[in-house]
């Protein structure tokens, strides 16, 4: 899309073309039990039924279509259903391991034109103007087409702890209304922070950034170059399927893990910030989602089928059942189909650290959800015990499961709704509604809906182990075979 702009000296008007950048490599797990590492927080609908990476999508979109993802490949089937839902048009580079930001961008800039200008956008914030996001955008194209790395700053609203700061210093000459990043400040401690305030010209480091492709490049090689050299070797490794670009394994893996701001931004001399003029969160803590929910006039707010009595300053995110909330003040309650979350809301900071212990005990709920997406649908753990497990399986119209077969279990399949089509051994079937079928211990056995509504069947898996990993793969659509 090409975006018209006045120049700061003498109004005339320039094209340019931005290439939105959605950072979203991520999985936090401060908003446990929701955000897991198998879904982290920008894949869970957390406002108006979105996804924070669906919204940071369809923003970015008023800006260009054209978009480029950089995520992880354990989440490419979840990055490619955002899109879908945003209808933007994404090349999604697939990272196979994680490697922080530094390497994520430096990847884009060598996938992108060297001329393009990337505006790096992490995608789990909540910016809920988008028109006003894309305005601040655009006010930093002067600067970033004169060479500048341009950040754009947050004006604090309280002295957070929780937030790295800029500093701002001078006005840059023929760079609009951007000025010179005089210093960072590390995430403050109390004290500090509340200095920080008063003291004026701070603003929280968003990690949004507007910079040309050659400018992020010769700043990698100038401070970076280690960093530079193996996403050089990762991105000629790279291997495409569809939409999907697949990062040499050896040459990002051999990377060192570094945040921008400390491998390039805290040590280049051409970085420039410009204020964030938009309302804007990171959603880092049960406190800023409940922030996203406006409060009774007790000060209590309840997402989906919460209740408070004589409860005040209380959250209760309850999507799935009825959760009362009687005489309490100041707690965070999360309720999801397998884990529950009571906290005071002074603690929300600590949840990461309860995840941690949860996953040193072993306790599968600290990592992964009941309900599991899959590039076909979903399923849902209903029930399990000795030698069964029950699923509800969701699979999309068109879509189709491995051809595969299991050393350790037999299943029974139940059709609820929609028409199953069946390999079982040699046989191929229809089955509708009601109608079932078995398939014995090692049978070679694929599941499709040949429909155009979704497929629902019951599945009763029983054998000595039921584990996901008793899964041998012949063949199947999405990549996965053995």
């Amino acid at each position: 899309m090409t975006l018209v702009e006045p120049t700061a000296s003498t109004g005339t008007s320039f094209s340019v073309n931005i290439t939105p950048v959605i950072l979203c490599g991520g999985s936090g797990t401060r908003l446990w039990p929701l955000s897991r590492k198998a879904l982290p927080k920008q894949f869970v609908p957390l406002v108006n039924g979105k996804s924070l990476l669906q919204l940071t999508l369809e923003r970015a979109a008023l800006l260009s279509p054209q978009q480029i993802i950089v995520a992880s490949e354990d989440h490419r089937f979840l990055v490619q259903e955002c899109a879908n839902a945003a209808n933007v048009h994404s090349t999604i580079l697939l990272e196979p391991v994680a490697r922080n930001t530094a390497a994520a961008m430096a990847a884009a800039a060598l996938h992108a034109a060297p001329d393009a200008l990337l505006l790096f956008l992490p995608a789990d914030h909540h910016i809920p103007d988008a028109t006003a996001f894309a305005a601040t955008i655009r006010s930093g194209v002067v600067a970033a087409q004169a060479g500048s790395i341009v950040m754009f700053g947050v004006q604090p609203t309280f002295p957070s702890t929780g937030y790295g700061y800029i500093e701002q210093g001078g006005a840059l000459a023929g760079q609009g209304a951007a000025h010179a990043v005089k210093c960072f400040v590390e995430k403050p401690n109390a004290a500090r922070a509340q200095e920080l305030l008063l003291a004026g010209g701070h603003f929280w480091n968003a990690g949004i950034f507007l910079i040309q492709a050659s400018t992020l490049l010769a700043a990698l090689q100038t401070h970076a170059p280690d960093i530079l050299a193996a996403c050089q070797q990762a991105i000629a490794a790279q291997t495409v399927d569809g939409n999907f670009r697949r990062l040499g394994a050896d040459g990002f893996a051999a990377c060192r893990s570094d945040s921008i701001d400390y491998a390039v931004m805290e040590k280049a001399a051409n970085v420039a910030v410009l204020p964030f003029a938009a309302a804007w969160s990171d959603v880092g803590s049960w406190n800023a989602v409940a922030e996203t929910t406006a409060p009774d006039e007790n000060g209590n707010r309840v997402h989906g089928q919460g209740h408070t009595v004589q409860a005040t300053n209380t959250f209760i995110h309850a999507p799935h059942r009825p959760v009362v909330a009687l005489g309490t003040s100041n707690l965070l309650i999360i309720d999801t189909a397998d884990a529950v979350l009571v906290a005071d809301a002074a603690h929300a900071e600590q949840v990461k650290n309860v995840v941690a212990q949860l996953e040193a005990q072993g306790v599968p709920q600290a990592q992964h959800h009941r309900r599991v997406a899959r590039p076909w649908g979903v399923y849902d753990s209903v029930d399990a015990g000795e030698r069964f497990q029950v699923k509800r399986i969701v699979v999309n119209p068109g879509a189709t499961l491995s051809l595969q077969m299991h050393h350790h279990r037999a299943e029974h399949w139940v059709v609820v709704s929609g028409t199953a089509e069946v390999t079982n051994g040699d046989k191929v079937m229809l089955l509708g509604e009601n109608q079932s079928t078995y398939i014995p211990l090692g049978q070679v056995h694929r599941l499709a809906n040949p429909g155009k509504v979704p497929l629902e069947i019951i599945e009763v898996q029983s054998g000595s182990y039921l584990g996901e990993d008793d899964i041998v793969r012949l063949e199947d659509t999405y990549g996965r075979v053995n």
